[in-house]
C-alpha cells in the first residue's frame, strides 16, 4: 500500500512538472544563432517550420539553432525508439539592441526602413518591410554573398624568395 502511495505521489509530481517543462522554450533573434545542449540518445532532430528556424547538428549532444524568419515553431528531438526527448517552442524575434527602425505613414501607405547602428548606421533590410524598399537593398547583399562564394581559390601559391 505504501509503495502504491509513493508511486502515485511521484506520478502526480511528474504531471505537475510536465507543463512547466513544456512552457520552457528557446528564443533566438532573426539572423542569429544559439547553442543548445540536448539529452544523450538523440537520433532525429526536427523543426516544425524551417522557414522560421533551422538547426545544425554539431555532435550527439550539441545543436545550433538559427533564426530564419519571424514567428513561432517548435524543436522536436526523438531517440532511437521514437520517444520524445525534447519538444520545445522556438520563438524568432527582432533584435532588441543595435537597430533603428524608421516608420513614416500617410494616406498613400506606410514606409519602413531598418538600420543597424554600431557605431554608424547602415541600411539593413528586414522581413516585413515593403517589397520595393526591401528589394532595393536586399539585392546587393545577396550579390555580395554570391560573389564571395564564386571567387574560387588561387591555383598558384607563391611562398617567400
Amino acid at each position: 500500500m505504501r509503495r502504491a502511495l509513493l508511486s502515485a505521489a511521484l506520478l502526480a509530481q511528474l504531471a505537475l512538472a510536465t507543463p512547466s517543462l513544456a512552457a520552457e522554450g528557446y528564443s533566438v533573434t532573426i539572423d542569429q544563432s544559439s547553442h543548445i545542449t540536448i539529452p544523450a540518445g538523440a537520433r532525429d532532430i526536427l523543426i516544425g517550420n524551417p522557414a522560421i528556424a533551422d538547426v545544425s547538428v554539431i555532435d550527439n549532444r550539441n545543436l545550433v539553432l538559427l533564426g530564419r524568419g519571424y514567428g513561432v515553431t517548435n524543436l522536436l528531438v526523438l531517440d532511437g525508439r521514437g520517444r520524445t526527448l525534447v519538444d520545445r517552442q522556438v520563438v524568432v524575434s527582432a533584435p532588441d539592441a543595435g537597430q533603428v527602425r524608421f516608420v513614416r505613414g500617410g494616406k498613400g501607405g506606410a514606409e519602413m526602413a531598418t538600420y543597424a547602428c554600431a557605431p554608424a548606421c547602415q541600411r539593413t533590410p528586414m522581413p516585413g518591410e515593403p517589397n520595393e524598399a526591401f528589394n532595393d537593398y536586399a539585392g546587393p547583399y545577396t550579390a555580395y554573398a554570391t560573389r564571395g562564394k564564386s571567387a574560387g581559390t588561387p591555383t598558384t601559391v607563391v611562398t617567400g624568395p
